[in-house]
């Protein structure tokens, strides 16, 4: 096996040679505080890399958030439309109440009988195996899964999260019609990082900086415990002998 897809502690080292990269990259652009795996503002996602460089002379403060991928899969999981996704499951929808509508009709014997009163009974559709709705099933659990977990790259730039957002890429996976809307492209080559497409600047309030900046710190507290072997438990129990004097 290709020893850059190797796993180690959960990741491959593909991964992790693209979070390092990214990291390079981000610091020699100036970003002076940066952390791995950060939790986002206003989102549940975490981020692989956020950074953020302080102002400058000609230049307002600036938040980046880099997602690394290594593989076409992971790349297309998150790259969903919610309002296409939505507009499927529409669809997909209707086309369950007029199954449901006429199993009721050709199979009345599905009728639970769980209610006092019979238009508002449940019906075990599943009970007989039916092609057509065992497939609307499918498609609806499918959809569902996707506009719920699978639009990452459009929520984070829907709850500006951060200025700018940049996808982080093995070469041989640069296609730039599957780049999400507004974000950039950093792709490897020869141990470095290239830009290959710019992302578009999000506009943050301070108050959303100073939330970016406090989630790197954090983020970068926890790695810094980690490293030397301090538990949140060590942490708890100094703070209530201190407390108690």
């Amino acid at each position: 096996m290709d020893q850059r897809l190797k796993i180690r502690n959960g990741e491959t080292e593909a991964h992790s040679q693209l979070k390092r990269l990214a990291l390079l990259w981000a610091q020699q652009q100036g970003y002076t505080a940066c952390a791995l795996e950060v939790t986002l503002p206003r989102c549940r996602y975490r981020a692989d890399l956020a950074a953020y460089r302080p102002n400058r002379k000609q230049s307002a403060a600036t938040s980046a958030v880099f997602e690394c991928k290594q593989a076409l899969v992971d790349l297309r999981r998150d790259n969903g439309c919610s309002a296409t996704t939505i507009r499927r499951l529409d669809k997909v929808h209707a086309r369950r109440e007029v199954l449901e509508r006429n199993l009721r009709v050709h199979y009345p014997a599905l009728r639970i009988g769980d209610s006092l009163f019979a238009e508002f009974d449940s019906h075990d559709f599943e009970a007989i195996e039916h092609r057509a709705y065992k497939q609307v099933l499918r498609q609806t659990r499918s959809l569902q899964n996707r506009l719920f977990d699978g639009t990452k790259f459009e929520t984070l730039i829907r709850y500006r999260c951060a200025n700018l957002f940049f996808l982080v890429l093995p070469a041989e996976l640069f296609h730039d019609p599957e780049i999400p809307v507004g974000w950039g492209a950093l792709i490897e080559s020869n141990g470095a990082l290239i830009l290959a497409r710019k992302p578009v600047w999000h506009e943050i309030n301070e108050q959303g900086q100073i939330q970016f900046l406090h989630r790197i710190a954090s983020a970068g507290t926890r790695a810094l415990n980690r490293s030397l072997g301090i538990a949140f438990e060590n942490v708890r129990a100094h703070a209530v002998d201190l407390r108690s004097v």
